[in-house]
């Protein structure tokens, strides 16, 4: 959960470098603020290759929040067929899909009235 001490910008930082560390494509922010009766601040919106990418995104992130901010998630779903994880932070929640599931879903669309952000690969 996204502790006093550590903002959702810092979290978010944190999250898309981890992300961009382990190359995962196709990076997306929904700030979800401006949209009423909404789960969350934001949504992180990634992509992997495979089911070994997507759980190598989905640990890079857990280990990176966790050691920088000490954060745990509150919860994660979806890491034992790893087509599409979601790791979720209560304010901000992360989504990491392979893109066949990312395809079929289009929660981008969903959340169509949201502010996204297209985040540029550091690599």
């Amino acid at each position: 959960m996204t502790k006093k001490n550590v903002s959702a910008d810092g979290l978010i930082a944190v999250i898309l470098k981890a992300i961009d560390e382990v190359k995962g494509l196709d990076i997306q922010l929904l700030d979800l603020r401006e949209i009423e009766n909404t789960v969350c601040d934001y949504f992180i919106i990634s992509t992997g290759t495979s089911n070994t990418h997507v759980n190598a995104i989905s640990s890079a992130i857990q280990k990176q929040v966790g050691k920088i901010s000490k954060e745990k998630p509150w919860h994660v779903e979806g890491e034992g067929n790893a087509e599409w994880i979601l790791i979720d932070y209560v304010n901000v929640v992360v989504h990491v899909f392979q893109k066949q599931i990312r395809d079929y879903y289009d929660i981008e669309s969903l959340w169509g009235d949201a502010k996204i952000t297209e985040i540029a690969s550091a690599n």
